[in-house]
């Protein structure tokens, strides 16, 4: 999935009488970025206020090749479509499907659970404004953002002896190929990572993604 990130912002100036002299007055978290005010030392009565991005990554945020290792290390593997559907059919296999709740509703395997690691920019604060300022510039009116809310769902829905098989729609690859030296990311693999870092035990990934799923005409369900 393409994610775009702001680094900085225009100043904003705003009048408030201070006395201080070039120093921080606040420091104030907004997503993936930290807001912080400074007083100008030459100009009283201004407060210059900046956006920059802070130095802190969440998991999500975490370099690909830094997933990559852990879920190595956690033998987290693919399986293909029909290995799955068997799983799922004679193992009890949950198909955890992460992505977000519209394209899920379209359609989806029967009795595949719904978490989406990624879901739609809800806020409008100036920052989400210009977030999605950013997906239109390269014409995505729908801009997605990190499901704070990710590992707490899923930890309601299911326990952590679950087998699962985390599902996207493209399904990424941990095993290097001639073209994919590093494998490649993909959000059920950005999800396995985050489950297996907080204590999931059993973990596969759908390799081909749920486009797989369909090409071998496998049962599928639609919410409407």
């Amino acid at each position: 999935m393409a994610s775009f990130r702001f680094h900085s912002s225009p100043l904003i100036i705003s009048s408030k009488t201070t006395h201080a002299a070039c120093r921080f007055s606040a420091v104030t978290s907004i997503g993936s970025l930290t807001r912080r005010s400074y007083m100008h030392p030459g100009r009283r009565g201004q407060k210059i206020l900046c956006v920059a991005t802070k130095s802190v990554k969440s998991p999500v945020e975490e370099e690909w090749k830094v997933k990559r290792k852990l879920l190595v290390e956690k033998r987290v593997r693919g399986v293909d479509a029909k290995e799955a559907f068997r799983l799922q059919k004679e193992n009890n296999f949950v198909i955890l499907d992460v992505r977000p709740e519209a394209e899920f509703k379209e359609i989806h395997p029967p009795d595949a659970v719904n978490v989406q690691v990624y879901r739609l920019i809800k806020e409008w604060t100036p920052w989400d404004i210009a977030r999605r300022a950013g997906f239109a510039f390269f014409g995505i009116f729908a801009g997605t953002e990190e499901n704070p809310e990710f590992m707490q769902i899923v930890e309601s829905k299911l326990s952590k002896d679950a087998k699962i098989i985390v599902a996207c729609a493209s399904g990424g690859k941990i095993k290097p190929t001639q073209n994919l030296p590093e494998g490649q990311q993909s959000r059920s693999l950005i999800a396995a990572y985050l489950l297996v870092l907080n204590g999931y035990k059993n973990v596969f990934h759908l390799e081909g993604g749920l486009y797989s799923w369909y090409k071998e005409e496998l049962p599928t369900v639609t919410e409407k």
